[in-house]
């Protein structure tokens, strides 16, 4: 890319950017918590169609995904689950393929009286987007999207295929990833444009959802010795669970990228039901558990290992040994993911961030998960993320960096740009 071409990208995310923020703050207006994601589907596909791009929106059926590696149960309700994907295409393909992805998916948002603002109206105050979604990870949704208008504004056409795609069960079980596999989708490199202040994600680790099921014995409070606390003994097989935490985390110690981490794998007591009335000894308890583990690792290897803990912690307790509790996956089950084969993807990356960004692409470790391993592990797609500065994901008050998200949609571009190949437009794209 010549420097005036260059120069025109610039000026045309700085045109187009309070348009950006704006179409960030309605995208992140929808409450797109889990089985709620639609009304965020029906606005991607919305803004695709309206710049041209043909459109993909289809049912997620799971059936269609359960033989495939990575796939992790659903338990809710999934019959509108659908996945969107926008396509470009240049009137030739001469240059490289990609996949732009992002997921509209979002946590919940916990009390609203514990936020400072209300979660789902998004506000800019002091530089700062708030709101649930914006950073994780809707604003950088927006942003790829925004990066393909300046192309176009800059009288530039990309010369390669991109599939901009909207996925749903990021956080949760990435079948919204999984699905665009198995619809067929592919390219030569996939970019996830997942906050990272402004590093490459070079690796992530896996996480394994679970449900402990703990069965005890009903009695009135009155007599609550003839009886057996389901929920006091939910803690008894928890406190074994932090003993293979810290166990896998010694293991760690000895792993080549996440070995300099203190503690990277985490076990997390996430949800806890149980028992029905506050005068009777509660009968059951179920406690919904999220544990990391690190590339390499086997995710089989490792729910033997979570149920031979839950074993031993029942064997040594005097109730749990007539009554064991029942191990259930609940959710993900995948494995951690390190970048490999994207070296042609991660030098383009490297000029853009200078350019774009500025200073030197660092690299970073994530002990968290993202849809990237899907691509990278079982397709043989180089896959890695690339965002923006946030802060308080998962948290109250979470916010994106708005100066960051300019720096991100100069940035996807000019990635765009270097790793498809640009053309000064003809009018002979779609």
């Amino acid at each position: 890319m010549t420097g005036p071409e260059r120069d025109a990208l610039f000026a045309a995310v700085d045109a187009g950017f309070e348009r950006q923020i704006a179409d960030t703050i309605a995208f992140a207006a929808i409450p797109s918590t889990r089985g709620q994601e639609g009304p965020c589907q029906d606005r991607m596909a919305d803004l695709l169609r309206a710049r041209g791009y043909a459109v993909d929106d289809w049912r997620i059926d799971q059936d269609d995904l359960r033989h495939l590696p990575g796939f992790g149960p659903v338990e809710t309700d999934f019959s509108r689950a659908r996945t969107v994907v926008g396509t470009y295409r240049p009137e030739r393909a001469q240059g490289r393929s990609l996949i732009l992805q992002g997921h509209c998916d979002v946590v919940p948002a916990g009390p609203l009286d514990m936020w400072k603002r209300p979660p789902f109206q998004p506000v800019v105050e002091d530089g700062w987007l708030y709101g649930r979604g914006v950073g994780d990870m809707k604003s950088g949704t927006i942003a790829a999207l925004y990066a393909l208008d300046a192309l176009k504004a800059a009288g530039l056409a990309p010369q390669g295929r991109i599939h901009v795609q909207s996925v749903i069960e990021e956080e949760s079980t990435g079948l919204g990833a999984l699905s665009t596999l198995q619809r067929g989708y592919r390219a030569e490199a996939c970019f996830i444009v997942e906050p990272t202040n402004g590093r490459l994600m070079r690796a992530q680790t896996g996480v394994i959802w679970f449900r402990l099921k703990v069965r005890g014995e009903p009695a009135h409070a009155a007599h609550a010795a003839v009886g057996f606390n389901a929920i006091k003994a939910a803690y008894h097989v928890i406190q074994a669970l932090e003993g293979l935490e810290a166990e896998w985390n010694e293991r760690a110690k000895d792993h080549p990228r996440f070995g300099a981490l203190t503690h990277p794998l985490n076990l997390n007591v996430g949800i806890i039901r149980g028992g029905e009335w506050a005068s009777s000894v509660p009968a059951w308890c179920d406690v919904d558990c999220r544990i990391g583990l690190l590339p390499g690792w086997s995710v089989a290897a490792c729910q033997r290992e979570i149920e031979a803990c839950v074993a031993r912690a029942a064997a040594n307790h005097p109730f749990l040994a007539q009554s064991p509790p029942e191990v259930v996956w609940s959710g993900f089950l995948s494995p951690g993911y390190e970048v490999t084969g994207a070296e042609a993807a991660e030098a383009v990356l490297a000029e853009a961030h200078g350019a774009g960004w500025g200073g030197p692409l660092e690299d970073s470790l994530f002990t968290g998960l993202t849809d990237a391993r899907f691509y990278g592990l079982d397709y043989g797609i180089p896959a890695f993320c690339y965002g923006a500065t946030i802060e308080n994901a998962h948290a109250f008050n979470e916010r994106a960096n708005v100066e960051s998200l300019r720096k991100l949609t100069r940035t996807v571009a000019l990635f765009v740009a270097g790793w498809c190949g640009v053309a000064p437009i003809t009018g002979g794209t779609r």
